[in-house]
């Protein structure tokens, strides 16, 4: 086994181009391309500033993803905590120092672009306790020690962005921790015990929101309530996404984006321009583009030998799927607005990063999946 993973250190580069997962690698390709499309499209058919930052952020965080990828597996595993750590002291930078924007704290000024810690945190905690899980014995799993313990490499980062404030954020930095919890052996039981308690506080969490938070809330449960104000964005998204059809309207040709009835259209509300202009054909595209994305990172989870690259890869997977399915529920009135970008399809620097450093980490599992960790 030594002599097998020594050999796995010493691949050569040919070997590693060989290792490739290119069917994973064209998708994210792919996906890229059409978000450039689509940002071309919010621009109103012009190389205006989103695009243009798009595309500038594509061209550098591509690039950043085959370097990562062609890293061993290995550094990821020994630097996990570091990096969490990390992440936690940028958070804390942010909360004093950080730019003040629309009654929220959550930037830093990188002067390229404004870096926004907490997307950083969703790829963190799931290497944190990807690590936390390969190391501890499988009889300590459910042990009243490893159970606080994980529950506070959670907490800490989810208390610090709910105080800038940003919920929906914290929410799915909450589900990726959650979803390792799941996956490393702990007992359903509690969870359900969890989401009891969750139910009877509920009154008591909702007391200590935002006022715009819970007028997001009465805004989810009735958007007529106020139909040009709060019940706007979800109204006019509603209307765009219907009016799409079968086929859509057409690439530029969107209405309700090109007269400006759809605020945010470039960020959280992508998909509603996409669905608008592609209709229901391209929408179920877009979706099976996802699912191959998806489908591809957890087969290189299933033959990892290392179990932190097992974690990992079933962790960003899951995680991937809850983005999605949180971004797309938003836009079709299922949840309340909670801020969630569409992956690599929604603008935004940070979530780009954190998309594209989760994919290059998945890609160097690939690379690595004969290696064992100890």
């Amino acid at each position: 086994m030594f002599q097998h993973d020594r050999l796995n250190n010493e691949l050569t580069f040919w070997q590693k181009v060989k290792e490739l997962d290119y069917i994973l690698l064209i998708s994210i390709f792919l996906l890229s391309i059409l978000s450039l499309f689509v940002m071309y499209s919010t621009d109103g058919g012009e190389i205006l500033f989103h695009t243009k930052s798009h595309f500038s952020k594509l061209v550098v965080f591509f690039p950043l993803m085959i370097l990562i990828a062609f890293c061993n597996i290995r550094w990821w595993h020994n630097l996990s905590y570091l990096f969490y750590i990390a992440v936690i002291l940028l958070l804390v930078y942010v909360s004093f120092f950080g730019i003040k924007s629309s009654g929220s704290r959550r930037w830093m000024d990188l002067y390229l672009f404004n870096l926004q810690p907490s997307e950083l945190m969703k790829i963190a905690i799931i290497l944190c306790l990807a690590k936390y899980y390969h190391r501890v014995k499988i009889e300590n799993v459910n042990s009243v020690t490893s159970i606080i313990t994980v529950i506070t490499i959670i907490l800490i980062p989810i208390i610090m962005v709910l105080s800038q404030p940003d919920l929906g954020t914290s929410i799915l930095i909450a589900s990726s921790g959650l979803i390792v919890l799941w996956l490393g052996g702990v007992k359903i039981k509690y969870f359900i015990y969890s989401f009891i308690v969750f139910l009877i506080s509920l009154p008591f969490v909702i007391s200590f929101l935002k006022p715009y938070q819970k007028l997001r809330i009465l805004t989810f449960l009735d958007p007529d309530r106020d139909p040009l104000g709060a019940g706007y964005q979800i109204i006019q998204s509603k209307i765009a996404i219907g009016s799409g059809g079968l086929e859509g309207k057409g690439f530029l040709k969107g209405t309700q984006s090109y007269l400006d009835f759809l605020p945010e259209k470039h960020t959280d509300f992508i998909f509603t321009l996409f669905s608008e202009e592609f209709g229901f054909i391209g929408s179920v595209g877009l979706l099976v583009l996802y699912s191959i994305i998806i489908i591809r990172i957890l087969r290189i989870g299933a033959i990892s030998r290392s179990n932190f690259s097992r974690l990992f890869c079933f962790g960003f997977a899951f995680a991937i799927f809850i983005y999605i399915v949180v971004n797309l529920s938003m836009v079709l009135g299922l949840l309340p607005i909670v801020g969630s970008p569409l992956p690599i399809m929604s603008y935004g620097g940070s979530s780009m990063l954190a998309t594209m450093i989760g994919f290059g980490i998945v890609l160097s599992a690939k690379i690595n999946h004969k290696q064992m960790i100890a």
